[in-house]
């Protein structure tokens, strides 16, 4: 039986979710900023960065493994079964060795955040049974989407709830950490449905260890210049307002990067599936659209940014932000540089089994990354780590770009994008000149948003832009379908 899931519903429901991440920050950042602070903020980042790195080591690359070799053989019950029981085994056992390594590093020997660590292990305990690569591989989102809606809504409530005064800070790390365990849990409901019984004799479960770990150098390198970026201002500065004041301006980042990355999930098993179709032709039909859909958002998201931060950041965070300002001006265009990376690495490299390429070009970015930190953070503290992120994101996506060049036709890649630039610039244009006409304050800035968003879009269409006439094509169809 045929498993094929169409990509437009599955980046919707990824889209939607997506969305959903970003609503509920934008409800709770500015509650938790004014209730914890900029210090409480500044040490939850920290010690988060810290079990993340043991997140990272558990998982030992099997996320990604196994979502693209589930899309493999996705039409195959009792094969996908089979290898779900052994990636399963193998997750279990690797968290288990890292659950142990933390215990020892941070909980064992006493430190000063100590209590925080041990609520952190709930994290691991939570990264050992999450299945949701699986659901991923056999192109699922819709189980996915409705599962992390319910969970984020919950997380929510108790936020507000809960959360009440500065001292709070230990009772915001369990709500985060049960949400997940809770959120892992979940999708073990659904699982009967999809597996068959399989002969437990046969497992191989360390036959994965090597593809497994081919994958997981690249994670631990992006883990470098992701989360390196907060340890470092933290282990470098004594100022733990540093590690709030990057944390919160990479935090919006990161919220509009999750819906221009969006389609980079439901893309890999996607093209997993088509290049063990061998159907290279489609391939480059998925990229150069997926090409498309990150510029028409990036672009006006980064002009757009830039032109209304001043405003944003005081009405957004509260007193006492003001630095996060100038971090995020500087870190934006990283919606564009890892949305191209993130097509070109993600949704090219890896499903078509270039492995080695990707690695070498996000260790090489991570090294940089390393780099610039060291030399910058001292200096400028959470402003140097925004120009080091900048300055890995911009090597990793020119190297990725220098491995596929004989591949995929880069200049018709890079041609696509100047209507989109023309457009955002002229968008940018009349962001300014509202936002100067009307006082600073929340109307002003929605009017902001307004202008901008209604003169992009009438860029496009005066430029008649293929794509968002294809989109608009679209809309329609489907709501004459209705």
């Amino acid at each position: 039986m045929t498993r094929k899931k169409s990509v437009k519903k599955n980046y919707i429901y990824n889209l939607l979710y997506q969305v959903i991440v970003i609503i509920i920050p934008v409800i709770t950042i500015p509650y938790i900023s004014r209730i914890l602070g900029a210090e409480n903020i500044g040490i939850y980042s920290y010690t988060l960065s810290i079990s993340a790195y043991f997140v990272l080591f558990g998982s030992l690359g099997i996320s990604l493994y196994g979502k693209r070799e589930i899309a493999y053989v996705q039409d195959n019950k009792e094969e996908y079964s089979k290898l779900f029981w052994e990636l399963l085994i193998l997750r279990v056992f690797c968290v288990t060795i890292s659950i142990i390594a933390f215990y020892f590093a941070f909980i064992y020997r006493l430190n000063h955040f100590n209590a925080y660590y041990k609520i952190l292990i709930l994290e691991l305990v939570a990264n050992a049974i999450d299945i949701s690569w699986f659901f991923q591989g056999l192109e699922e989102f819709k189980k996915i989407f409705v599962r992390n809606l319910i969970i984020k809504l919950l997380s929510l409530v108790s936020i507000f709830i809960f959360v009440k005064t500065k001292n709070d800070l230990n009772v915001y790390f369990i709500i985060y950490v049960v949400s997940v365990l809770i959120c892992n849990i979940s999708l073990w409901l659904y699982l009967p449905k999809y597996l068959t019984k399989i002969n437990y004799k046969v497992l191989n479960i360390f036959k994965h260890f090597k593809g497994t770990f081919i994958l997981f150098v690249p994670q631990v390198a992006i883990q470098v210049y992701t989360v390196l970026d907060r340890t470092m201002i933290g282990y470098l500065i004594n100022d733990k307002s540093e590690v709030a004041f990057y944390t919160q301006g990479e935090k919006i980042i990161k919220l509009l990067l999750t819906i221009i990355t969006a389609m980079g999930t439901v893309m890999l098993p996607r093209i997993a599936n088509k290049f063990s179709e061998g159907d290279k032709e489609s391939i480059k039909i998925y990229i150069y659209k997926s090409f498309n859909l990150i510029y028409i958002l990036s672009f006006p998201m980064i002009f757009g940014l830039i032109s209304v931060v001043d405003s944003f950041v005081p009405l957004f965070f509260g007193k006492g932000y003001d630095d996060v300002i100038i971090i995020m001006r500087i870190i934006s265009p990283v919606l564009l540089l890892i949305g191209m990376s993130n097509v070109i690495g993600m949704q090219y490299l890896l499903p078509t089994k270039h492995q080695k390429e990707y690695t070498l070009s996000v260790v090489f970015g991570a090294v940089v990354n390393f780099v610039a930190n060291w030399f910058l953070i001292p200096k400028y503290g959470a402003v140097g780590a925004a120009i080091g992120t900048i300055i890995a994101e911009s090597v990793v996506t020119t190297t990725q770009f220098c491995y596929v060049r004989k591949e995929l036709d880069i200049k018709f890649i890079f041609k696509s994008l100047v209507q989109y630039f023309i457009s955002s610039l002229i968008m940018f244009v009349c962001c300014v000149l509202v936002g100067r006409c009307i006082p600073s304050n929340l109307e002003s800035l929605i009017v902001q948003c307004a202008v901008g968003g209604i003169v992009y879009l009438s860029c496009l269409l005066i430029l008649k832009n293929d794509f968002l006439y294809e989109l608009i094509g679209f809309v329609f169809k489907k709501i004459k379908r209705r």
